[in-house]
């Protein structure tokens, strides 16, 4: 009898998880219900809703037509998905500061208001990883930790509090070498291993912009397709069309237009 009482507790703590507070201290908490078997036990983060809508994150924005342009996106996005059978998405704009991350964390956050849709959110911008910053959290270990360092997903995968049915892969350390780490072996194995781990989720990847670095074009081929981002009188048609023939063979879903509303429009 003391060994089955011994087991018992054994198996209850076993699925708690860690929570991380928003100043980035850790507490105990019980994983949540219907977790899958043999999936990483994924540490839940608490989210400030002022920050959150100071950074223009639409978890707790009510409707109107910041949300509701989302949404649009969300619904051409996922209808192309299951023509296609794709769970992949890289984010991209042709220069920087246009807009992606913010873009990516809201199309994912409108996705996952879809009740048969998970998504997993990774910030692949590895010379700047700044995903965490539009969250309101400190920087934590993340992809880059996975690929150098051999952290295991399980110790980097995060849950916003606020957010059903997302979780966020984050950067990590800012590195040099990014785009040698985003076209190595290590990280096709991850993608692929994401793609069959998580079939039942969209996978997004936020990703530096295209005429700054190789790294968004060398990692382009990992990905179902990609979505541009341009900016609203920065982004030139020239550079438009040199993005388009750089990526060649790989599928472009559609642009996004960003920053139409100079005093409404996201940052």
């Amino acid at each position: 009898m003391e060994r089955i009482k011994q087991a018992l507790e054994k198996a209850r703590q076993e699925r708690q998880t860690l929570a991380v507070n928003e100043d980035g201290s850790m507490s105990r908490r019980s994983e949540p219900a219907g977790l899958e078997q043999g999936q990483p036990c994924t540490a839940t983060v608490s989210l400030d809703e002022a920050k959150l809508r100071k950074n223009r994150i639409i978890a707790t924005m009510p409707p109107g037509p910041f949300t509701e342009s989302f949404n649009l996106l969300r619904t051409r996005v996922l209808q192309a998905f299951g023509e296609q059978h794709w769970n992949t998405l890289g984010i991209t704009s042709p220069g920087g500061s246009a807009g992606t991350t913010l873009t990516a964390i809201n199309l994912a956050i409108s996705i996952t208001r879809e009740i048969n849709y998970h998504v997993l959110l990774v910030d692949a911008n590895l010379q700047q990883p700044w995903m965490l910053d539009h969250f309101g959290l400190p920087h934590r270990k993340g992809l880059s930790d996975y690929l150098l360092d051999d952290v295991p997903l399980s110790e980097l995968l995060i849950r916003p509090g606020l957010v059903d049915r997302l979780e966020v892969l984050p950067g990590g350390k800012p590195v040099g070498n990014s785009s040698e780490m985003l076209s190595s072996p290590r990280m096709a194995r991850l993608v692929e291993e994401m793609k069959s781990r998580y079939s039942d989720r969209i996978i997004i990847f936020d990703l530096p912009a295209l005429m700054t670095s190789s790294d968004a074009l060398a990692f382009a081929p990992r990905v179902d397709a990609v979505l541009l981002v341009v900016e609203e009188g920065v982004t030139q048609q020239e550079e438009l069309r040199q993005v388009v023939d750089l990526l060649g063979s790989t599928h472009i879903i559609g642009t996004v237009l960003n920053k139409a509303d100079r005093d409404s429009g996201s940052r």
